[in-house]
């Protein structure tokens, strides 16, 4: 059964739980769900989301913040390309596209895409047309500060939760009811025993929020 995990980050670079919950799948509407519980607790509405690519919480994300900016992480964007390449590319696949994604500066990041597009479009079309699908959200964190890409290009800060879950939930031989499995993962970070760190280039938020107000 998924948990569907929502992280915020505030201006000072704190990390903090949003939401959790336990859902019967990762739908559009279990997404909205949980968009509609943030709006009612007036968490505010967010610059940016993080995503895995999920379609079903872009959509949501989409129809309930239409002007929100939309991330999608370049880890899952990668093993999604290597599962269509054939196993002798895979290798010279995930080297260009590293090149392409962790170049320093926005027009080395912008020329390797090109290129990249371009090569794997003859090389393995499966892989040049799921390229393509990703579009733009996959380049986003270019418009953020460059202290701030290594914290926006991914999920890894949810990765390492769920990995945990996934981990301390395998321990035990059952559990009596779905609130019980909540505060389970619940405690795991209110004790502390999961941290969260702050975003990578916090201390340039403030050019953010000067985007936002000029906009």
């Amino acid at each position: 059964m998924p948990v569907l995990v929502t992280l915020g980050t505030c201006a000072d670079g704190r990390r903090v739980l949003l939401d959790l919950r336990l859902a019967g799948n990762e739908s559009t509407a279990a997404w909205q769900e949980v968009l509609h519980s943030l709006i009612t607790r007036n968490v505010g509405r967010p610059v940016l989301a993080v995503i895995d690519g999920n379609p079903g919480l872009e959509a949501a994300l989409r129809t309930t913040w239409p002007s929100i900016e939309l991330q999608r992480c370049t880890n899952h964007k990668l093993w999604n390309l290597l599962a269509k390449a054939p196993a002798q590319l895979r290798e010279e696949l995930a080297e260009d596209y590293r090149r392409m994604i962790y170049a320093p500066t926005v027009a080395q990041v912008e020329q390797a895409r090109v290129a990249f597009a371009r090569k794997w479009k003859l090389r393995c079309k499966a892989v040049g047309s799921s390229f393509e699908e990703a579009g733009d959200p996959l380049f986003t964190f270019l418009r953020y500060p460059l202290s701030q890409w290594k914290a926006l290009r991914t999920t890894n800060a949810l990765e390492r939760i769920n990995e945990e879950f996934r981990r301390r939930t395998k321990t035990q031989a059952s559990l009596p009811s779905e609130d019980a499995v909540l505060l389970l993962l619940f405690g795991l970070l209110r004790s502390g025993q999961i941290t969260l760190r702050r975003l990578v280039g916090w201390q340039d938020m403030a050019t953010i929020t000067k985007r936002i107000e000029a906009a």
